[in-house]
């Protein structure tokens, strides 16, 4: 027996694993999910032997409204309606958006608030943040003024360098007595065990989110807290692509410039980042949060130029890709121009299309990628789907001074984007993101200046040019498409 094994190990070990393949595959197919995702996971685990297998085991599973999601967007319905029965949220919203912005605004806001509920505030200050250098300016004084309580959720949190001053702040804070409480994603983050001792000894409550075994190989696990979201004293939030760490921060004089983007806010809106990280914290913490009048915003601003805006935030754990719809009905709302930044551009077929058809109807669109990714494989995947909008009147800009990682739409002069989510499959099906959507003219102007000041560190792509790229360029793009909604 023990000989026959030897001698036929190879085969036996193979037979089992297209056993398992076929066993996937039917699965996969009775799932009834994307096409092209579901091709690109029997592609996988066809060709692939053993590792296919590995492959569809750490991505390929999917967990929306299964198992613990399940409980989770039910127990996440209840919150917010006691939430907003409670609190009366919806006293500050107004239903003449549609004749401030028109038709098509007014119907991003329902889609919003059809999906998921999300309230609209017309009662907040904004100020766009350029750059980590500008955040962390802002976010060291409103910590250190902080009387009541703070509340961080991050994707990166690494403790060095300007990630051990805001432990240390945050430290301080909770001997002072305030009640400060983190939630940071257990992939994206690298916090030592002296650190977590540290934050524990000083009264700083911290839990990761969804911990895995070995975070340091599994950076492409699926399903992690890609939102950055910082709440203080229910009176300041702050949301948009910065995480925490010094690479962020241009004035730490990093090998490569930081290009990104943040919002600073004052008003109703803050009370919708709270609601989202409370249901984030009673996910991931030990000890649910009681939901209490103190952490809604008491004392709402009075601006001169008030700015509605409405939080729109997407996981696994919802009914709808929340915001890849809001997307999608922002593009086939656009009347002129669609200005678009994003270090990763994969767009799935929905909204390609809606970018290309729109181009070809006579909007603008300018769409500013990195010149140089930070993945290989992302870098790939995007540039295969550059000639094809170029093709429809797409302009495409990249960006030289740096890596640019601002995740910003602006549609027309009347609705903005700033926040977590790139244009790619993870961040559309499978990463738990958080967008703040900004109906102001006076925002969008000031994004659009941004967007153009930043074409100055850009090159276009010119179409005649990009055709002439290589054969073995031409190949590795389309091999990496094929993994595009894996990546």
């Amino acid at each position: 027996m023990l000989t026959f094994l030897n001698d036929n190990l190879w085969s036996l070990l193979l037979g089992i694993n297209y056993i398992l393949v076929i066993v996937f595959s039917v699965l996969i197919v009775l799932k009834n999910k994307n096409p092209v995702k579901t091709l690109s996971y029997l592609f996988v685990l066809a060709t692939l032997p053993f590792v296919g297998l590995l492959v569809y085991y750490l991505f390929g599973q999917d967990y929306r409204k299964d198992k613990i999601f399940e409980k989770k967007y039910v127990e996440d319905n209840e919150q917010l309606k006691r939430w907003r029965n409670k609190f009366s949220l919806d006293k500050e919203e107004r239903q003449d958006l549609k004749d401030v912005f028109g038709e098509g605004v007014y119907k991003i806001y329902r889609l919003m608030r059809n999906n998921e509920k999300a309230v609209l505030t017309y009662d907040n200050e904004v100020d766009i943040l350029i750059n980590g250098e500008e955040k962390f300016r802002y976010l060291r004084k409103d910590l250190a003024n902080a009387k009541k309580h703070i509340h961080l959720e991050y994707f990166v949190l690494f403790d060095r360098g300007l990630g051990s001053e805001i432990i240390d702040i945050l430290c301080k804070k909770a001997k002072e007595g305030v009640s400060v409480r983190l939630i940071y994603d257990d992939v994206g983050s690298d916090i030592s065990a002296a650190s977590k001792r540290k934050l524990s000894k000083n009264g700083v409550k911290h839990y990761p989110f969804m911990p895995v075994l070995f975070s340091n190989s599994t950076s492409k696990l699926n399903y992690r807290d890609h939102r950055k979201i910082v709440v203080i004293d229910a009176s300041i939030g702050y949301v948009g692509g910065i995480n925490i760490d010094q690479k962020y921060d241009n004035s730490f004089n990093n090998k490569r410039y930081w290009r990104d983007t943040h919002l600073r806010i004052k008003g109703g809106a803050v009370g919708a980042l709270q609601s989202s990280f409370i249901l984030s914290w009673n996910f991931a913490a030990a000890d649910n949060m009681e939901i209490d009048t103190e952490l809604l915003p008491q004392h709402k601003p009075d601006p001169h130029d008030p700015i509605a805006v409405q939080m729109a935030s997407s996981g696994p754990d919802s009914d709808w890709a929340n915001i890849m719809e809001a997307i999608f009905c922002a593009i086939n709302s656009a009347n002129k121009s669609i200005l678009i930044t994003t270090p990763y551009f994969i767009p799935n077929s929905q909204i390609l299309t809606a970018l290309t058809t729109a181009a070809r109807s006579g909007v603008e669109i300018k769409v500013i990628l990195p010149y140089e990714s930070d993945s290989w494989a992302a870098q790939y995947a995007t540039d295969s789907y550059i000639e094809e909008c170029l093709h429809s009147g797409i302009k495409i800009y990249r960006y030289r001074k740096g890596f640019v990682h601002a995740k910003t739409l602006v549609i027309d002069d009347v609705l903005s984007s700033v926040g977590t989510a790139n244009l790619d499959y993870r961040s559309f099906s499978m990463n738990f993101e958080i967008n703040a959507l900004i109906y102001n003219k006076g925002i969008n102007r000031k994004m659009r200046e941004q967007f153009n000041e930043d074409l100055n560190d850009c090159d276009e792509v010119l179409l005649e040019r990009w055709k002439n790229r290589s054969i073995r360029r031409k190949l590795q793009e389309s091999f990496s498409r094929l993994w595009a909604p894996l990546l």
